[in-house]
């Protein structure tokens, strides 16, 4: 079966779907950069073809951009190499090969967090799956949109996020994600209309 997993037998594309969409946002991970130690839930390992407990355990990046499509991957290695050097949020858009089988593509949005020597300590990443969004999933990835205040919007949300989760204050926090879901839709959705003004 090779990467695909014992488990995937069991994970009709239609039922993967439904578990995604009921979820909105695919997931989250936390990167311990210093060790490259990604941990993230069960959504996220499936996503990413990897066993539920290896990623509640922390598996490498490398694990993860495994499943990254060939033609995204060395693109999403470059630019986490790049906000890793620059210590700055990085947005990302790749496709990935899920447990399912299927193909699906990501809206990656992350921020890098640095220590007290002003060395890259932690990444965490938010993933929001635009498949059904996108006119052409299986397509190749697009690149980035030229400046638009979607991407401040999305900036300022996940600083917003990332505020409101020390607090307990759960309705907050899922708005804060609603909110995160429909600005990722939102940059998706100019992108394309950006490009099909480009081909008129």
């Amino acid at each position: 079966m090779g990467r695909h997993h014992v488990f995937a037998a069991k994970a009709s594309p239609d039922v993967f779907q439904e578990k995604l969409d009921a979820s909105d946002i695919v997931g989250r991970w936390k990167w311990d950069i210093v060790r490259d130690r990604i941990y993230a839930d069960a959504a996220v390992a499936l996503l990413f073809n990897l066993e539920p407990a290896v990623a509640r355990a922390g598996a490498s990046l490398d694990r993860y951009l495994e499943a990254v499509h060939p033609e995204d991957r060395e693109r999403a290695s470059r630019d986490i190499a790049s906000s890793l050097l620059a210590g700055r949020a990085y947005r990302q858009e790749y496709r990935v090969r899920s447990v399912d089988g299927v193909t699906r593509r990501i809206l990656a949005r992350g921020r890098i967090q640095r220590d007290a020597a002003g060395r890259p300590k932690w990444g965490r990443v938010l993933l929001i799956d635009v498949t059904q969004d996108h006119p052409d999933a299986t397509g190749d990835a697009r690149p980035e949109a030229h400046q638009h205040p979607l991407p401040l919007a999305a900036e300022y949300c996940m600083a917003m996020r990332q505020a409101l989760y020390e607090l307990p204050e759960p309705l907050l926090r899922r708005m804060s994600d609603m909110l995160l879901l429909e600005i990722g839709r939102a940059m998706v959705r100019a992108e394309s209309a950006e490009q099909r003004s480009q081909m008129n």
